[in-house]
Parts: structure tokens; sequence; C-alpha cells
């Protein structure tokens, strides 16, 4: 029997095809057959239609714990973030003495001044904004070379460096934990019909934002 996808005879899109994350969350349901299956577990006896309940009550268990851990991944990354935040605030405050930086520049910094909240909704927007001010900033650094040679700015931008290895890495132990959440929720019969009674729905991963994107297609060398 032929392969059905065979990497030497194609189709291949030679152009290439970017890939966007769906920004939706669906909500789980199940139909009249897993009601109809309930019903027949406990037609069959008593044993099986308990053993079953027992199962659902394991299963809700499981997706509780496991929302606590995405809960735990992401304060994580909020960790990392408003650690980025004061990194911001501390070069703009120091870059502000000696030169005088672009008004866009000062008012991105003033944005994270009043303390940023961040909840499943805004986290990618915090992180997007962030990168854009420091996209700002650093460019004003990288003009004046006695900014450069300045030890403070050199650890803020060495940190600065390190902090968005960590959130990457922050990024992907959330992205993997909703992986499992998104996938379990589609176990039937049992996850499926607790996922579904308890009203969950599928979790959206961390996408990088389109200045991210376009950065990323730049010319580094």
């Amino acid at each position: 029997m032929a392969n059905e996808l065979d990497e030497l005879t194609g189709p291949v899109n030679g152009a290439g095809r970017d890939v966007q994350v769906i920004e939706r969350q669906l909500p789980i349901r199940v139909g009249l057959g897993s009601a109809l299956f309930e019903i027949l577990l406990w037609v069959c006896g008593i044993v099986p239609g308990v053993i079953f309940l027992f199962m659902k009550i394991s299963a809700k268990n499981y997706f509780q714990k496991l929302q606590q851990k995405i809960q735990a991944d992401a304060s994580q990354i909020d960790n990392f973030l408003e650690q980025r935040v004061m990194i911001l605030q501390n070069v703009a405050r120091l870059v502000e003495k000696a030169v005088a930086l672009d008004s866009e520049v000062m008012k991105a910094v003033a944005a994270f001044r009043g303390g940023a909240s961040m909840s499943d909704a805004s986290r990618n927007t915090m992180a997007a904004q962030l990168d854009s001010a420091f996209g700002r900033l650093f460019p004003q650094v990288e003009a004046y070379p006695e900014l450069r040679a300045h030890q403070a700015i050199a650890q803020a931008m060495q940190q600065n460096d390190y902090l968005q290895r960590e959130i990457t890495a922050a990024r992907a132990l959330y992205n993997d934990t909703v992986t499992q959440w998104n996938t379990d929720l589609y176990s039937w019969p049992t996850k499926m019909i607790v996922a579904a009674r308890s009203g969950y729905t599928t979790r959206i991963p961390f996408t990088a934002s389109a200045e991210v994107k376009a950065q990323a297609r730049a010319v580094f060398f």
C-alpha cells in the first residue's frame, strides 16, 4: 500500500505557509449517545453504574488539579514579565538622564508604572507591549557608545536577554499543559462527559505577536 503522505512526490507548497493560532475557546458537548451509554451502564447493573460514577468523580478531580497547574505555569510567566517591566523602567530612567528619550518610548514605559494586572486574556498583550517598548528603547542605547558602556545598563540588557529565554521556556511549559488540557477534554467517555457537564472549554496557547514575527523574518547579520 502506498503512503498516504509521500514527501517525495508531493504535492508541496514551494512558497511555504505561515500559521496562526486561532483565538477561539471551543465548548465541549456530548450527544444523546453519551446519555444512552450512561443509562445502559445502570441497566446492566448497579456495579457498572457505580464504577463509572467514581470514574467521573476521579476525572473531575483530575481537571481541577490540572487547572491549578495551568495557573501555576501562567503565574511563572507573570513573574518573568514583571521582572522585565522593572528592567524596562530602570533602564529608561538611566537613559533618560543621559539623552532625551523619544516621547513614544516614555509613553510605553509610563504605561507600566501603574502596575500590571495580568489575566489569561491580557498576558499575551502584556508580553507584546513589553517587546515593543524594549524595541524602541534599546536602539536609543545603541546610538550612544557611552550608554552601552554603562555597567548598570549593560547588566540590565543581559538580564533582559536572560528573561526572554526564561519566558520562552515558561511559555513552552504552559503550552504543554494547555495541550494536555485540550486533549483530555475530548477523551471519551469519562473525561469528555465530565467536561461537557462542567461547562469546560478548550484553552488558547501563547502566540507570538505580529511585531515579533516580523522581527524574526528580518536580516540579523
